[in-house]
């Protein structure tokens, strides 16, 4: 984020804070219910948001050099992003082509080569067909038959984006809407991976996108955890396409007061919440970067799976710089493990009692509106719950 677009957001983020207020949609929205444990729609879900649209699946720093991977089992096929000698980074069904077995699991440097664990069958960084273990037993097979199958994949400003099917390129600035500039200020690709959890929680994928759309909740449910550090229910919203950015004041936000405009550094007194349509949260932490990457699992309704990880603007590179993302990363486990999804497992029961057909996002919750808008708008759905 520019220093203009910052400083406009301290103006902005300190007058809410002064007045008590907090950007307001143009109306109070009807969420269908359906929206959560509809099985037709979650198959549509999987058809267009999954396996159709291009996703946000890494930061540059999760493939900080050649011969480094990652594995995504979540967006459909499994897939395999990798960074080439090169230094380009690309993406692969991780299928080995012999008989069907992953050649790569979790995260890691596979050096020059990915071993089949089967029957060691290897192939290179680009994919291709290396060696066969008995080549002999195979005839005139042809190595470029068999490489592993590709996936479109771009890097662009410390983003990975991956297309889980289809060989249709990859434009992140069209996808971005607009949004693009502002992600590249914040410099992605110069970030070090500290930390992925796998996360597994008994609700629907969208619940979790939807703890970090409002922070009307903050002074109640969070009083223990993250309230102390932060004004709640005083928040910016700006839609960007299907995308969105929203700016919660830090209780430090005051200390700008005193200090000229041209010295401000609005992002050491904010989060800032951006989500990558479909299944990303990128959340700017006053100092480092979170990414959750939320799929559905089991049936598509019921249960989500997600890769949760942090950051850093350097290398941690002593045990006080460790201690301190640890504490981070413990402060992010505890608030929503302990607090967020608790209650939103409960909400997912409850949606299937009957009680209602909707539920209700006010005019302080705009982000809400705007997400599930595009979501229901992607998938050819109307665009609000009939009001009963």
């Amino acid at each position: 984020m520019n220093h203009i677009e910052q400083v406009e957001l301290a103006h902005q983020l300190l007058h809410a804070v002064e007045t008590g207020g907090t950007a307001l949609a143009e109306s109070v929205f009807h969420n269908p219910v359906s929206d959560y444990v509809c099985a037709d729609q979650a198959a549509l879900e999987q058809e267009h948001l999954f396996h159709g649209h291009p996703q946000v699946m890494g930061l540059s720093g999760d493939v900080p050099e050649p011969g480094a991977f990652i594995t995504n089992d979540f967006a459909g096929p499994p897939i395999l992003i990798a960074r080439d000698a090169q230094g380009e980074v690309k993406a692969f069904m991780n299928v080995c082509r012999h008989r069907g077995t992953r050649v790569a699991e979790g995260r890691g440097a596979a050096k020059n080569l990915f071993i089949c664990p089967y029957h060691a069958w290897a192939y290179d960084l680009n994919g291709c067909l290396a060696s066969i273990a008995q080549r002999r037993a195979f005839g005139e097979i042809d190595p470029a038959a068999h490489a592993l199958a590709r996936l479109p994949a771009v890097e662009k400003d410390g983003l990975i984006w991956v297309r889980a099917s289809g060989d249709a390129p990859i434009d992140p600035e069209a996808l971005l809407s607009g949004l693009a500039p502002e992600i590249a200020d914040y410099g992605l690709a110069g970030y070090t991976h500290y930390e992925t959890r796998v996360l597994r929680q008994p609700m629907n994928w969208k619940l979790v996108i939807d703890t970090f759309l409002e922070t009307y909740h903050v002074p109640i449910l969070h009083r223990a955890t993250i309230a102390p550090l932060l004004h709640g229910n005083a928040a910016t919203f700006r839609g960007y396409g299907p995308n969105l950015r929203m700016a919660v004041p830090r209780k430090t936000i005051g200390d700008l007061r005193g200090q000229p405009e041209s010295e401000w550094n609005v992002l050491r007194h904010t989060a800032v919440v951006y989500v990558l349509f479909p299944n990303v949260a990128l959340i700017w932490q006053g100092d480092h970067i979170e990414t959750w990457r939320v799929y559905p699992a089991g049936n598509g309704t019921d249960e989500s799976i997600m890769h949760v990880s942090l950051y850093t603007p350097e290398p941690p590179l002593t045990d006080k710089a460790r201690r301190y993302w640890d504490k981070n990363m413990d402060l992010l486990m505890r608030t929503v493990q302990d607090e967020d999804f608790p209650l939103a497992a409960g909400m997912q029961r409850a949606f299937r009692s009957g009680a209602q057909q909707h539920i209700v996002f006010g005019r302080n919750e705009p982000a809400l509106t705007h997400y599930h808008t595009a979501i229901r708008s992607a998938l050819g759905l109307m665009a609000e719950a009939p009001r009963h």
